[in-house]
């Protein structure tokens, strides 16, 4: 009976010590709750800041986004950051730092309905793709439409076109897509 007891005693603490004691290994490709984006231009010759932003603290299904588009100046060039959080947590988990360090796994796409918009990548990921999260924005002449903004997850980077930011052959999955109202004036 004592031995039956030992063992019992010694099975529990390898069970208690296994499961106590293991480290969470925090997976990379786990997705996360994205409620606001956030694009900030820096003009390259003033310095003056134009802040485009998106946010939908309830999530899909309750109240709509609130969505802040900007005023560019024509024939002007700026320096993007992108900002992505989790605002439904207190404090708000900053995300961007996360699809930094899984760059290979994520990259921006902007397209726009602006003539002469035109967005190019200024970061890459360890294999010298794009990333997206700093660009430079260039405008032509005065016009209005939308600029859209889609982070994937898991595309294929390697795919025709996708490296010079065309979407069609990407694949992988939509963390979050914005479209921000432009006006260039």
């Amino acid at each position: 009976m004592k031995i039956f007891q030992v063992i019992l005693i010694f099975s529990m603490s390898l069970v208690l010590l296994s499961t106590g004691c293991s480290k969470h290994d925090h997976d990379h490709d786990e997705e996360e709750l994205i409620t606001t984006l956030i694009y900030q231009l820096t003009s390259e010759s003033d310095g003056s800041i134009v802040e485009m932003s998106f946010r939908d603290l309830d999530g899909s299904g309750g109240n709509p986004p609130v969505i802040t588009g900007g005023t560019l100046k024509p024939n002007h060039s700026y320096k993007g950051t992108i900002t992505i959080l989790n605002e439904s947590v207190s404090p708000a988990e900053d995300i961007t730092m996360e699809v930094s360090i899984a760059a290979t796994a994520h990259q921006f796409f902007f397209t726009s309905t602006v003539s002469g918009l035109k967005v190019t990548y200024e970061d890459n990921d360890k294999d010298g793709r794009p990333l997206g999260l700093k660009t430079r924005l260039s405008t032509g002449a005065a016009g209005s439409g939308n600029l859209k903004i889609v982070l994937r997850h898991n595309p294929n980077k390697s795919a025709a076109g996708v490296s010079e930011g065309n979407i069609a052959n990407a694949g992988g999955e939509t963390d979050i897509e914005v479209n921000f109202p432009v006006t260039v004036q």
